[in-house]
């Protein structure tokens, strides 16, 4: 049997090697010093791999932070807007999560010479300041492109490093593999049975079926029918009033919180009272704070409060520009360029606010003029309300059974057909009607248009729902408010005679 003794061909040198030396050269110090030498080049060289895999794992995220950047302002070729404002904007959309801004930490000995390591916002920041003095310097007409060209340049320079990188990485990792080391020297096999415990029974081996929930419904008959359904929409009549008073929903009026009104009180350009504020209340970055400030800034311009309207609209862009950045960290590098003297991030923060508070003082003057122009349309509209002819008297509310109760065919008939009316009516108008207050129903109408209101309320007296004596005040009308006037004024109803002009008794 031939045996193969060329995996030895690896060995740098051994303590039995047959070499030769001068005669003047003590062999045993020889080859100390030869492996003395083969260790010091083994570690150098161990460091130089781990170094450059460091290395290329801060390219990887420059790289990717450089594509990101470059997508983002490719997307904004089209907006007419301030380049520079636009690589801000960009800047800010491709930073990524702010998690991820630290590098990892290099491994011993690599780099210990750098006592701060730099995040890549910071090499982002340095390498846009290159970009945008070598800018200045070349006066392109098209700043947004020459801003793309530049930063592809210094995209391409980074991955030619990076491709040289992993030619020498490879080139030193062949290296390393060519030589046996006693790192080298693992296990090759091995094993161990070691018996799993039994799992424990559970005390319960049988499952419950969940109990599944069903939705009562309140007007199962309207399911069915809807008489009030309207032929120009579809929607039902009083459907807009079928909406609870003090709940909330998806059509809520957006306002400022007791919380951003706070900090809209801050003064414009106190940035370090404005940091504070958002570290101890971080909640305030959320987006509808954002939209409730604008919500304010508007509501005071319209109220002539410009100052205050500037004021909202400065700290609910602080708001969104540090959401976007994302995290603590974001907040902390959007104050820290900010506040940097004669940075562009001032300038195109400042036209941000400047731009916006425009277009909220133009739309603010716009719908003044509108008002003015037109003040019958901040009145409301016409409403239908129901009053009693006599204040005096209280007008009842009955509702139909929902099983007649009545032994006569008749009236059990037109409980039956009342009941189906009643069915028929918006949840909404149904709740106001078993409240059995006028007021509740009044409410109702209030939220329909004056045929829907006029049409329930016919349907009301054809089901014998309301007793009404036959004088109804609509009190939005021109004839009901004159009524409604009188009776205020005199105190009391409209033909009433006093006992002293009542003709005496005959007898």
């Amino acid at each position: 049997m031939v045996v193969d003794y060329s995996k030895w061909d690896a060995l740098e040198i051994s303590d039995d090697s047959d070499i030769e030396v001068h005669p003047n050269v003590d062999k045993k110090s020889f080859i100390r010093a030869k492996q003395a030498q083969i260790h010091q080049e083994r570690d150098r060289r161990r460091h130089q791999i781990t170094t450059l895999k460091y290395e290329r794992i801060i390219n990887d995220g420059l790289i990717m932070r450089i594509d990101n950047l470059l997508t983002a302002l490719k997307s904004h070729k089209a907006d007419a807007d301030d380049s520079d404002k636009l690589l801000f904007r960009s800047m800010i959309e491709s930073a990524g999560d702010p998690a991820d801004d630290q590098p990892p930490p290099p491994p011993p000995g690599v780099h210990d010479q750098m006592k701060e390591k730099p995040t890549y916002s910071q090499m982002m920041g340095s390498l846009l300041d290159q970009v945008k003095k070598e800018v200045d310097e070349s006066k392109s007409e098209n700043r947004l492109e020459a801003f793309i060209t530049e930063i592809r340049k210094h995209g391409d320079r980074v991955k030619a490093l990076q491709g040289e990188l992993y030619a020498k990485l490879a080139e030193l990792e062949k290296e390393e593999k060519r030589h046996i080391t006693s790192d080298d020297i693992h296990t090759g096999f091995d094993y161990s049975n070691v018996k799993a415990a039994a799992p424990i029974p559970s005390s319960s081996t049988t499952s419950k079926p969940k109990p599944q929930s069903t939705v009562e419904v309140l007007n199962p008959g309207a399911l069915q029918r809807d008489p009030l359904t309207r032929t120009d929409t579809g929607q039902s009549s009083g459907a807009d009033a079928d909406i609870e008073e003090g709940t909330n929903s998806d059509g809520d009026e957006t306002e400022a919180s007791p919380l951003g009104k706070e900090f809209a009180k801050i003064k414009a350009g106190d940035y370090k009272a404005c940091l504070a504020f958002i570290s101890a209340h971080p909640e305030v970055l959320a987006e509808r704070e954002t939209d409730g400030l604008l919500v304010e800034a508007f509501n005071s311009e319209l109220d002539g409060k410009h100052k205050h309207a500037k004021q909202c609209v400065h700290q609910a862009l602080l708001i969104q520009y540090c959401r976007q950045l994302g995290g603590r960290d974001g907040v902390g590098l959007f104050f820290k360029r900010i506040t940097t003297k004669d940075h562009q991030a001032n300038k195109l923060f400042t036209d941000d606010v400047d731009s916006t508070y425009r277009r909220i003082h133009t739309r603010a003057a716009e719908i003044a003029e509108e008002r003015a122009a037109n003040p019958q349309s901040a009145e409301g509209v016409e409403q239908i309300q129901l009053h009693a002819v006599d204040p005096n008297t209280k007008i009842n509310i009955s509702i139909p059974p929902a099983t007649p109760t009545s032994d006569d065919p008749a009236e059990r008939a037109g409980q039956e057909e009342a009941r189906k009316v009643f069915d028929a009516f918006p949840p909404g108008l149904q709740r106001a009607l078993e409240s059995g207050s006028l007021d509740e129903v009044n409410k109702v109408l209030a939220k329909m248009s004056v045929e829907e209101a006029e049409e329930v309320v016919g349907k009301l007296g054809e089901g014998g729902m309301l007793s009404l004596e036959q004088g109804v005040i609509d009190a939005t009308t021109e004839e009901g408010k004159k009524a409604m006037e009188e009776i205020e004024r005199s105190g009391r109803m409209p033909g009433f005679v006093e006992e002293e002009q009542l003709a005496g008794d005959p007898e």
